[in-house]
């Protein structure tokens, strides 16, 4: 006679459960084991015969694989030299000409660092490329008209120069005040062609080289002996002919754009004995203020 059931409890199927159960995480264990030890899904497979590759998964469920059974990601390296030239500052478009790889690409292996700052250098060179080219046809177009303006004017007569010259001192030449009488012929400026120009009147008025007075106006932390000698240059005189050099103070405390290469200073002309030029040039100057006449306005 069979014994008594106890109720709920089914003694044949409860055993057979609990011996599944056990095989069963027995066979993790040791599918773990051999994972951990480094070996592949295959290797595992054929080792514990394991019938499929579902099974194989459900008994490694949350077990990562090892690094060395991993296989080597061309796209690691990339990803890895990305970020180090993004952190070094790099645009997406630096990185990907660099890397040959597609800009989405970059996008996802950098997007979470900072955008890095643009160096001033390359803003320098992002304007130039935008401007670059406006700026050179701007100074085209302004070169075509200097050109042609300056081949209006020709060659000066005589008289052209006389008012020219005239016209050129009173505006930049040392002048008499009521205050202070000071009848000398004194031209002082930066520009060699006004130099030029103004040396060249004294030459028609008959005033001889001998009578001019030479002398470099200009800031003592500029390189006084170039200067002197470009000056001697465009006078056409040895730099011996130069009276003594005067230096300018310097002012810590004063943003000078006279500065640099292209700074040379003032160049000093005076005319000895030009007392009596002075009172010329003051009669030619109401002159040609008398000559123009009363302008309607």
């Amino acid at each position: 006679m069979p014994p008594p059931r106890t109720p709920g409890v089914h003694p044949e199927t409860d055993t057979g459960s609990d011996r599944s159960v056990s095989a069963e995480g027995e066979l993790r264990a040791r599918a773990v084991a051999l994972r951990r030890d480094g070996f592949s899904r295959r290797e595992i497979r054929a080792r514990l015969g394991v019938p499929g590759n579902s099974t194989l998964t459900a008994l490694l469920a949350g077990e990562q694989p090892p690094e060395r059974s991993r296989r080597p990601n061309a796209k690691d390296e990339l990803r890895a030299r990305a970020r180090e030239l993004r952190a070094q500052g790099s645009t997406y478009d630096e990185i990907t000409a660099e890397l040959g790889v597609l800009k989405s690409s970059v996008s996802l292996w950098v997007r979470d660092l900072p955008k890095p700052p643009t160096p001033p250098e390359r803003l320098r060179r992002m304007s130039e490329a935008r401007w670059g080219p406006h700026r050179a046809e701007r100074a085209r177009e302004r070169e075509r008209v200097r050109g042609e303006s300056a081949a209006e004017v020709g060659v000066l007569s005589d008289r052209e120069l006389f008012l020219v010259g005239v016209g050129l001192y009173w505006a930049e030449g040392a002048k008499s005040k009521p205050h202070r009488l000071q009848e000398q012929v004194q031209f002082v400026n930066s520009d060699p062609g006004m130099i030029r120009v103004f040396l060249a009147w004294l030459e028609l008025l008959g005033v001889q080289r001998e009578r001019l007075q030479l002398r470099l106006m200009i800031h003592e932390t500029a390189d006084v002996p170039s200067a002197e000698q470009y000056w001697a240059e465009v006078v056409g005189v040895d730099v011996a002919v130069f009276s003594k050099t005067t230096l300018k103070k310097h002012n810590p405390k004063t943003v000078r754009k006279n500065s640099g290469d292209g700074y040379r200073g003032c160049l000093v002309v005076g005319v000895r004995q030009g007392a009596d030029l002075y009172r010329r040039m003051e009669g030619w100057w109401s002159g040609v203020v008398s000559g123009v006449g009363e302008l309607s306005v």
